[in-house]
């Protein structure tokens, strides 16, 4: 008899699913022993099983994020779905297909307050693009498909709700007949080209901007030498935002990085000074830091409809994606002759790399400078690296100090559940691409939520992977410092131990435990040797960094509000009020010093000293 379970199983293989991320339980055994049937006989789905639910669809949405297919995750009814929500809003957020399997109470219970049954779909109904449960064997060819179908195209997760009692129910074979659906396993192309005449809009408004700036983002992965192509025709500025960092490498000279707090000052003067505006792919969300109105004209290229002209008044929205629009694009751009507004942005990176490198070189007295860290690990990335960062202060120094090159991949979430995702992405990661060396940056805070327990999945899976190397590197500050910031900056309040404080963990010593190397970090002067250590060891490496917490991390540009409400912050008892005193002025004496070099150009060549 083929069930129910072993159709899904076949079908979801059909979609071209090798791995699922998934957490057993009794609403879903039935498809749990149909996985475990399908194992021994050579037919099944890779099942990884990391310590919790949430971590499952972490992984799923990483999953897609790095291999642009879709993820999928398994869990139990009620207890086990609502773990998934997390990673469930950290797909529809970014963007990202997803398929959750979940378990459910069995038919006759449903509506009756039973045991672990819950109105699952109502629960999900916001979070999915699509939500079904299966009732009947001859619904679930329609719904696996749709739920796929789904994912793909409207690009965000979709739920599958199995009943335990359907799970095991014989598989019927479909013919034609009312109220059956007969569906295929087909995806369907994305490669959307919007018609011609909308492409010579876009190429008129262009080509008519003599100060142009893209930003890119994560929806113009696997564009990268259409963007650079349209880019050098049209005089282009390039701008990425934080998720689409691997999109455009680092070594190309007008590409300024990322916008906003933790974006750099050459990427600011773009937006204050741009006439075109081209978004790439992108839902930035922080409309403060875009231009001001009927400044620039503005064009904007996505997938989702939904969220085109929301940001800026854009004058032309183009349904399609990027690549396919780019490469209908290009033909029609007239290269510019003048290139001095690429080039100022060039020149200006150059002097903003050059204070980045002087703020990292500085020393602290309540520990190791955490841009020390991430400078001497960008020093050391090895190709085809994927790193990987979580929502603290971490995400701050992975912005202004990791600098990808082509091969190269970085990921975290981007709005919702990104303190929690650094080590569920890397592991994620590490499964898809087993062969690369994947660097997991996370904070204390961080590693103790999500962190410290996916070291035993690591220790579980690690002799699958082709190249065990995976290194994990934790700022060790014993405080939940973006927060900290964030309470003095935009609340002008001090620090509140109580929240704020985490508890001082051995976390080298945990790994140790595990078998993996730890190393502490101490010193300024011992963070080199570690990350040669690590980059040496073929295994895992958890480097224990030992940072201040006091580092502020600035924004490009410091505003009235952000001084004052420092200030403020500081005269009510902040209780590391000297330390952030003493810090910030040091980091504000080395920023200005280095602005001062660049616009005099010392320094910059060394054939005229």
């Amino acid at each position: 008899m083929v069930s129910v379970s072993d159709f899904v199983i076949q079908r979801v293989r059909e979609w071209g699913v090798t791995r699922v991320f998934a957490f057993p339980g009794d609403g879903i055994g039935e498809f749990d022993g149909a996985l475990g049937k399908a194992e021994r006989e050579g037919e099944g789905l890779k099942y990884v099983r990391p310590t919790h639910e949430e971590i499952c669809s972490l992984m799923a949405t990483a999953h897609a994020k790095f291999t642009g297919e879709v993820g999928v995750c398994v869990a139990t009814s009620s207890p086990g779905a609502f773990h998934l929500l997390n990673g469930l809003y950290d797909a529809k957020s970014d963007n990202q297909p997803v398929v959750a399997i979940i378990g459910q109470q069995g038919l006759p219970s449903l509506g009756t307050f039973t045991q672990q049954e819950n109105n699952l779909e109502r629960t999900l109904a916001d979070v999915a693009v699509y939500v079904q449960t299966v009732v009947s064997p001859k619904q679930v060819q329609a719904v696996v498909d749709t739920a796929f179908r789904t994912a793909r195209v409207r690009l965000g997760p979709a739920v599958i709700i199995l009943p335990h009692d359907v799970q095991g129910m014989e598989m019927e074979e479909l013919t034609p007949e009312n109220w059956v659906s007969r569906s295929s396993a087909v995806a369907p192309s994305t490669s959307i080209v919007p018609p011609q005449s909308e492409i010579m809009k876009a190429a008129a408004i262009i080509n008519a901007g003599s100060k142009v700036t893209f930003l890119v983002g994560h929806g113009s992965n696997g564009a990268t030498d259409e963007v650079l192509e349209a880019a050098r025709l049209a005089g282009a500025g390039l701008i990425t935002a934080l998720r689409a960092k691997q999109v455009i490498p680092s070594d190309i000279p007008h590409h300024s990085q990322q916008l906003g707090l933790l974006g750099t000052r050459p990427s600011m003067h773009q937006m204050n000074d741009c006439d075109t505006l081209v978004f790439l792919g992108t839902n930035y969300p922080y409309s403060q830091f875009l231009p001001a109105s009927g400044q620039a004209r503005a064009i904007q290229v996505d997938l989702k409809p939904e969220q085109m002209g929301l940001r800026y008044p854009t004058e032309l929205n183009i349904w399609g994606d990027v690549k396919a629009t780019l490469t209908a694009l290009i033909p029609h751009l007239e290269a510019k002759a003048d290139l001095s507004w690429q080039e100022n942005v060039a020149k200006e990176m150059v002097e903003w790399e050059n204070e980045m490198e002087a703020q990292a070189m500085l020393s602290y007295q309540d520990g190791v400078n955490p841009r020390r860290v991430y400078h001497e690990l960008n020093k050391r990335l090895p190709p085809q690296a994927i790193v990987t960062a979580d929502a603290g202060t971490t995400v701050d120094w992975y912005g202004h100090h990791i600098r990808f090159r082509r091969g190269m991949m970085g990921d975290l979430s981007g709005r919702l559940a990104s303190m929690l995702a650094a080590m569920p992405y890397a592991v994620a990661a590490k499964f898809a691409y087993p062969e690369r060396s994947v660097i997991c940056t996370i904070g204390d805070g961080a590693f103790q939520m999500l962190g410290m327990n996916e070291l035993i999945t690591i220790k579980k899976y690690m002799q699958e992977w082709d190249n065990p190397q995976l290194i994990i590197m934790v700022l060790h500050n014993d405080d939940l410092t973006q927060v900290s910031w964030e309470m003095r900056t935009e609340d002008a309040n001090p620090v509140w131990e109580t929240s704020q404080d985490v508890e001082s963990v051995d976390y080298a010593g945990w790994a140790e435990l595990l078998g993996f190397q730890g190393i502490r970090v101490k010193s300024d002067d011992d963070v080199a040797a570690a990350w040669d250590s690590a980059f040496a060891h073929r295994g895992v490496t958890l480097i224990d960094a030992y940072t201040s917490r006091s580092v502020p991390p600035l924004p490009p540009h410091i505003t009235l509000e952000f001084a004052k409400n420092t200030a403020k912050a500081l005269l009510k008892k902040d209780p590391f009020a000297k330390g952030v005193i003493r810090d910030s002025a040091e980091a504000l004496l080395s920023e200005g010093t280095e602005r001062v070099k660049g616009t005099l150009h010392i320094g910059q060549d060394k054939k005229d000293d």
